[in-house]
């Protein structure tokens, strides 16, 4: 029998407790940042006789129900995933549908020297396996934890599972929208609105200090109007206070800022703001690049300014926070959904989004936070929420301006209560915008024109030669393979990361609904000409994206640190 060995958070994802077994050529090591039971729920976590060993990246938010379903199981702990080891020795392998959380987990059965490896629905938990040329089999949650060990590593794929007894991974998670059949369930205001409280109020699941990220956009904004609404009656409101706590980043003066203040304001959280700047931010890239391991564009540019607030979230002494993810895939939310042809390919494309968010924004939330011991939850990608929003009719989805419908109507529409508004009404019908962009407009342009300074045109001549596999199209893109590179130099890692045409984070596939866009490609909401309030085709025709003029604004390095972040409270 081959080994395994199993890292599950590495030391910077867990600062609390670290833990190790070992049994013959098994070791199973976790890193712990403790959010549920933070007391005695340390990892690797056992059944009654310890012959089930699991150690656990995630939360389980039915915990408790599963319990009941275990009358005779004595459990050790108040973990919310002291369940799985019971429930494998109740149910085998088939119990990891029961789970209603995110979640990444090894299993060693010591009894016949069995593993299972599993990972959540849609991948909000990052996790990687690789084998080494010894036999051994590596479970890791970051790359970073396998690369230098490993003949060849890939990303865990979501919604699967891995068991040591076929040697194959089948998948789990088999929901009716994952065959992206054309659903027709009618929407209904009410059942929507109720399955996405629903979502957020089992997030409320916490022993320790927590709040919310407010960016002041439709989604984030419903997320904390929810949670200040029935955050009273909750634990952690006995234990922390009944007045939420609220995040926001952004350069001075930008969109989300101003939303964002006025959002808080609105719902009277106690919102804590905070500042950077385009230098800040370029600083910061190699870092960033180093956790988030990846090189997508989009990525990175929102992966910056959610890198330097989680670190500032940490120090206020807060381990977890709920934000807005999940949504714009869900109902069709970026721009580009604007020239979806019709409802069926409006539908595929919301399907094909939402299969890829463990490369993209899952994995920008889960690692930009886990950065600093810091945890994310994303009741968007809720499972009982996703199949009540995936089998509403796209048709209700679709875009109809002249029509007063816009991007996410139907999601707007169901928290539009003139008796109790979630939301004021600007808010909860402001137009989408990507965080890259929100964060403030001058963040992207910043990071093109510094791109410009550190990339030569004799550079990118010879792309396709240096880096012949998603070869880089711009120097933005091409200045962030080179940093992926130097810490992740193996083929297997430049495979882990997606590649292919985008226009406003679009798929490759959706590109081809706008014969203009192909010349315009860019990940920014921003390139959606045409729809976006401030396309870029209106700032070109302004002068406003020259390189001296954004260069011109952004401090030189010059052997003085760049100025702090700062924070309003």
């Amino acid at each position: 029998m081959c080994g395994i060995l199993a890292v599950l958070g590495l030391k910077h994802r867990g600062p609390d407790w670290s833990g190790l077994y070992q049994h013959g050529d098994f070791y199973l090591a976790h890193q712990r940042l403790a959010i549920v039971d933070p007391a005695s729920g340390d990892q690797p976590l056992y059944n009654e006789d310890k012959k089930i060993v699991v150690t656990v990246n995630g939360e389980i938010y039915n915990h408790e129900e599963l319990r009941r379903l275990l009358p005779n199981h004595k459990f050790r702990t108040g973990s919310d995933c002291d369940v799985i080891a019971h429930l494998y020795e109740e149910y085998g392998e088939n119990f990891v549908d029961m789970l209603d959380g995110m979640f990444s987990f090894v299993l060693l059965d010591s009894r016949d020297n069995s593993f299972l490896v599993a990972r959540d629905a849609i991948g909000i938990t990052s996790l990687y396996i690789g084998w080494g040329l010894d036999g051994s089999i590596w479970i890791s949650s970051e790359l970073k934890g396998l690369h230098d060990e490993c003949e060849h590593f890939e990303s865990f794929p979501p919604g699967h599972l891995y068991s040591s007894k076929s040697g194959a991974l089948r998948r789990w998670y088999n929901p009716p929208w994952f065959s992206e059949a054309i659903p027709s369930t009618p929407y209904d205001p009410l059942v929507l609105r109720r399955a996405f409280e629903n979502a957020v109020i089992k997030r409320l699941m916490t022993d320790v200090p927590f709040g919310v990220l407010l960016s002041g956009g439709l989604d984030s904004s419903l997320v904390a109007s929810i949670t200040s609404r029935y955050m009273a009656g909750t634990k952690a409101a006995k234990h922390w206070g009944a007045q939420l706590h609220s995040f926001c980043v952004g350069l001075e003066g930008s969109p989300d800022l101003k939303a964002a203040r006025e959002v808080a304001d609105y719902l009277g959280t106690v919102h804590h703001e905070f500042h950077f700047t385009v230098q800040d931010g370029i600083d910061a890239i190699e870092d960033v690049i180093y956790h988030i391991e990846t090189y997508d564009v989009t990525t990175i540019r929102a992966s910056t300014p959610m890198f330097l607030m989680s670190r500032k979230i940490k120090s206020l002494g807060v381990k977890m926070v709920i934000s807005g993810e999940g949504s714009d895939e869900i109902f069709g939310g970026y721009l580009y959904f604007h020239k979806a042809p019709n409802k069926e390919e409006f539908h595929r494309e919301t399907c094909r989004k939402i299969k890829a968010l463990h490369q993209y924004d899952c994995l920008r939330a889960n690692k930009a936070t886990s950065a600093w011991g810091l945890e994310a939850r994303v009741p968007f990608l809720d499972k009982e929420f996703l199949n009540v929003a995936m089998n509403i009719d796209p048709g209700c989805k679709m875009i109809k301006p002249d029509q007063g419908r816009i991007e996410k109507w139907i999601l707007r529409k169901a928290f539009d209560d003139e008796e109790r508004p979630y939301l004021p009404k600007h808010i909860l019908y402001r137009q989408k915008e990507q965080f890259s962009d929100g964060v403030g407009y001058s963040w992207i342009d910043g990071l093109k024109a510094h791109a410009e300074e550190h990339v030569t045109d004799k550079m990118m001549l010879n792309a396709e030669h240096i880096f012949p596999h998603n070869t880089p199209t711009t120097k933005e893109a091409y200045n962030y393979r080179m940093i992926f590179e130097r810490f992740f130099p193996q083929n297997s890692a430049t495979l882990t990361v997606p590649g292919g045409a985008s226009i406003a984070c679009s798929t490759p596939t959706a590109v081809l609904w706008d014969a203009s866009w192909s010349k315009n490609l860019d990940p920014s909401g921003r390139a959606a000409t045409g729809v976006h309030n401030s396309a870029y085709e209106k700032h070109l025709a302004n002068g406003n994206l020259t390189t001296s003029k954004i260069m011109d604004s952004v401090p030189l390095m010059d052997g003085v640190g760049a100025p702090g972040l700062t924070i309003r409270g």
